[in-house]
């Protein structure tokens, strides 16, 4: 029950800076571009690689306490870190030819998905 606490309590965070950093980019930027989800995609990536590998192999930190930052902060703020790090994992795992179809799998099925869903909800 503690993890599913930390993993909420991250997820606030989370999901309050993407919040934040969307209005941001948005306002200095425009929407004209898809530039606020990228740059929390860029940015949520390298947090992920950082702090996934810096609590694991450097700081001892409390278990909780990664799960809120990882789990839930860093999925709250985006879960294309999440996937980054997998894909990355199957690579150091001497499986480069599992993460390229991980990969691939991920942004073909994931865009047809939303394809679908679009096309469902335009049809009802």
């Amino acid at each position: 029950m503690q993890s599913y606490l930390a993993v909420a309590l991250g997820g606030i965070v989370g999901c309050c800076a993407r919040y934040g950093m969307t209005q941001l980019v948005q306002t200095i930027y425009g929407r004209s571009f898809p530039l606020a989800t990228l740059s929390i995609n860029v940015l949520g990536s390298f947090l992920m690689g950082f702090l996934f590998f810096e609590t694991l192999e450097r700081l001892t930190i409390d278990p909780l306490l990664r799960t809120a930052i990882l789990t839930g902060g860093l999925g709250g703020f985006t879960t294309f870190s999440t996937f980054m790090v997998e894909s990355l994992l199957l690579v150091e795992d001497g499986e480069p030819g599992r993460a390229v179809l991980y990969l691939t799998l991920s942004v073909v099925l994931g865009l047809l998905a939303v394809f679908a869903g679009a096309l469902l909800a335009r049809t009802l």
